[in-house]
């Protein structure tokens, strides 16, 4: 009997849940990232620095150097590998056999980045909706209404 993961992931937040029929499921893990849920400004440290140089006549020219990422995107990005990380070890302890992602669009495809090749293989359904938040019933229904889950 194949074993089947789902993962209910946002920013902030990841379960990860063992298929046992066609629609029920088991909470088996549960992380919580809180600065996922922080906004940009509560997760800066510092404003952008700068960067000066000689101008022409020996006068310092300067210059803001921006993020190349929002924090938010940062966080997401980091709790997105913890999550990757978490799948890939569970899959060479062969836990699953195969996995379910339902995330928002955007974190979906930082999961996707995240997992390794073999993980990638792995995923039979991806969900773009954000439940990571709804209780297990809600979840199940979720499921059910996604008829292109192995059974």
């Amino acid at each position: 009997m194949r074993t089947t993961w789902v993962v209910a992931a946002d920013a902030s937040r990841a379960r990860i849940f063992r298929m046992l029929g066609r629609s029920q499921v088991e909470e088996i893990e549960d992380f919580i990232h809180p600065a996922g849920r922080q906004k940009d400004r509560e997760l800066r440290t510092d404003a952008s620095g700068q960067a000066f140089a000689k101008g022409a006549q020996g006068s310092n020219v300067g210059h803001a150097t921006g993020e190349r990422t929002e924090p938010t995107e940062h966080e997401a990005e980091v709790f997105s590998r913890t999550i990757g990380e978490f799948l890939d070890k569970a899959r060479v302890e062969n836990r699953y056999d195969e996995l379910c992602l339902i995330a928002p669009p955007k974190f979906l495809g930082l999961l996707r980045k995240t997992l390794s090749k073999e993980a990638q293989r792995m995923i039979c359904k991806e969900i773009p909706k954000n439940v990571s938040w709804f209780n297990s019933r809600d979840i199940e229904a979720v499921i059910r209404s996604t008829k292109e889950l192995p059974d």
